[in-house]
């Protein structure tokens, strides 16, 4: 991304404390999105942060792990073969009510398949997770002309995080691919200047259409603020595509993978700051 993460105070760092949060309730958004509410006390001072891209890392068991929340984490990976160690999945906070204590995340679910779509399907109130975060570096620019918002499923919900907090009247051209139109998500805050369209998979690659429409979508005069996430492949043609022939700049774009299809997620961020980095050299020889 073209910023630094951060703590969700703006500060860089990282806080070593695992938050606990308990279920408080869940529901399906829909057929492949589940909404799962956390709240508890292990939520206290958890902060309101400035960015709208959010994201704590959730700390998973084994099924059949001898140790429950809480634990210490760095006990068990001292005390533990690496079979035994809780498992990192990396999820974006679509909405943290201070005032309630809750913290919701959605989820998206294709059965049994994953880690995380599972246990959230399966949650039931009660039930306790660890996570660690929240980190963050994306919030629209309030001085910004116009805003571009893409991405699919992964990305929903930071963009939906993102149109609660546009200014009032920004104009802002909204573009969310996902597998049909069972999966649009009424709940979004489509307000006035806010152009939404929905892309339909429908057996489609991931990705190959959202590339075409940002491709195809007419961008305003003025400076825009553009966020960009979603399958590696695509992300990367549409930096090269908004960056080297639309000519934004850097510093208003933030672009990044959040899945690569053919990967799991541990794959995939093993080697997502080599994949970064060799984007950024790619961006260096076309410049």
């Amino acid at each position: 991304m073209s910023e630094p993460r951060r703590n969700g105070d703006g500060r860089p760092g990282r806080r070593r404390t695992p938050w606990i949060g308990e279920v408080v309730r869940t529901s399906w958004t829909t057929p492949h999105m589940v909404r799962v509410v956390l709240g508890g006390e292990g939520l206290a001072g958890f902060p309101e942060g400035e960015f709208t891209d959010r994201y704590v890392k959730l700390l998973f068991p084994p099924r059949d792990a001898a140790y429950a929340v809480p634990y210490d984490v760095e006990q068990v990976r001292a005390e533990l073969p690496a079979d035994r160690w809780p498992v990192t999945r990396t999820y974006t906070v679509r909405a943290w009510d201070a005032g309630a204590g809750e913290l919701t995340i959605d989820f998206v679910h294709h059965g049994d398949e994953g880690l995380a779509g599972p246990w959230a399907a399966a949650a039931r109130p009660g039930d306790r997770i660890q996570f660690m975060g929240p980190g963050g570096a994306y919030a629209p620019r309030p001085d910004a002309d116009w805003h571009l918002l893409a991405g699919d499923e992964a990305a929903l919900p930071a963009i939906a995080a993102t149109l609660d907090r546009l200014p009032t009247g920004a104009p802002a051209r909204v573009l969310v691919e996902v597998a049909g139109p069972e999966e649009e998500q009424p709940d979004l805050a489509v307000r006035p200047g806010v152009e939404l369209r929905w892309l339909h998979r429908h057996g489609a690659e991931p990705g190959e259409l959202l590339v075409d429409a940002v491709r195809a979508v007419p961008l305003p005069p003025g400076c825009g603020h553009v966020f960009v996430h979603g399958e590696a492949y695509a992300v990367r043609e549409l930096r090269r595509h908004l960056r080297a022939e639309r000519g934004l700049d850097p510093a208003w774009t933030s672009i990044s993978g959040y899945w690569r299809r053919g990967d799991t997620e541990d794959r995939w961020q093993s080697g997502k700051r080599e994949w970064n980095a060799a984007i950024e050299a790619e961006d260096a020889v076309g410049r």
